[in-house]
């Protein structure tokens, strides 16, 4: 899955950098590389926490079938 990021220098020199397909996903960063990596952690577990809210709203709906798809 390849996702769009914003990285922003900040005035103090710092980073920040979020994920604008995903509400609410930020981070930052002393550098670049930080920021990136602290961003790919915070997609990966953004992600994680979704899943697993998805999932577990199927249980009240035993009609429904959860799918997963590799994107």
């Amino acid at each position: 899955m390849k996702l769009g990021i914003m990285l922003e220098e900040e005035e103090d020199g710092t980073y920040s950098v979020h994920c604008p397909a995903l509400k609410g996903c930020h981070s930052q960063g002393t550098t670049k590389e930080e920021a990136l990596k602290n961003i790919q952690d915070a997609i990966e577990l953004y992600l994680e926490v979704s899943h697993d809210r998805a999932r577990k709203s199927l249980v009240k709906q035993p009609r429904i079938t959860m799918v997963e798809m590799a994107i």
